[in-house]
């Protein structure tokens, strides 16, 4: 029975809603929501950009946390200072505490564990605010403690060979036991496949695959919906 491990930030949820409040709260209440959802977009390009430099240590935390948002709206000739910028991410944080699962995902969710099978998480980030995200989702109700994995934790993020070699350690899985599924191309699916495990490309956001690389997801889905359709036939069915 294959273990099932999923990403939380844009795939077991909408990371944008919380991005979309916190603009027109501190930003401006005329911008389009396509025009919130261009800066949104820029925002995580910027921001995982910026996380790697923190990961290896070439730029603080904090300097990720606003520079991400600093860059994203200059990108769009928005102009914010320093304190700006951190005041925007600490009210963008305090906005995540009311983040909610995808229906489809709940639902999914309850069935894979009423059948039985081992679910998980592995997730980038700082510890404690990934889990104050993992708590708000109930995740618990699903997913046991022990088959949690935040990367801040650990000392190594995807797509690092090294924190998906944990998980399987930890689980005492082999790569051939786990199919993990998360919308980040660069992050989950190059990861998930450079260990050989199964990996779903969740691409609600209809990103275009990266090009020059040869790993490929076993599949993609668009939206939870299909995501929900597509477990359904490939586990749930008998």
């Amino acid at each position: 029975m294959q273990t099932i491990i999923f990403d939380v930030d844009d795939t077991l949820y909408d990371q944008s809603l919380s991005f979309y409040r916190t603009v027109r709260h501190l930003i401006s209440n005329e911008l389009s929501d396509e025009q919130i959802a261009a800066i949104f977009k820029a925002s995580r390009k910027h921001s995982e950009y910026l996380f790697d430099l923190s990961e290896a240590g070439k730029i603080t935390r904090k300097e990720w946390q606003i520079g991400r948002m600093k860059r994203a709206l200059e990108d769009f000739n928005i102009k914010i200072t320093e304190e700006e910028a951190e005041n925007f991410h600490n009210h963008y944080v305090k906005e995540q505490s009311n983040i909610e699962l995808f229906p489809e995902i709940k639902e999914l969710l309850q069935e894979l564990k009423l059948a039985g099978y081992p679910l998980g998480i592995l997730t980038n980030g700082e510890k404690n605010h990934q889990q104050m995200k993992i708590d708000q989702l109930q995740l618990h109700h699903w997913v046991r403690h022990d088959h949690t994995f935040i990367s801040g934790a650990y000392g190594y993020a995807k797509p690092m060979k090294e924190i998906f070699e944990i998980v399987e350690h930890q689980l005492h899985l082999s790569s051939d036991q786990i199919t993990y599924i998360g919308d980040s191309y660069e992050k989950d699916i190059i990861g998930a496949k450079s260990v050989g495990w199964k990996a779903i490309w969740m691409n609600h956001r209809k990103k275009a695959k990266p090009k020059g690389i040869n790993l490929s997801p076993d599949n993609e889905v668009h939206s939870a919906k299909q995501l929900y359709e597509l477990i359904k036939v490939e586990f749930l069915t008998d």
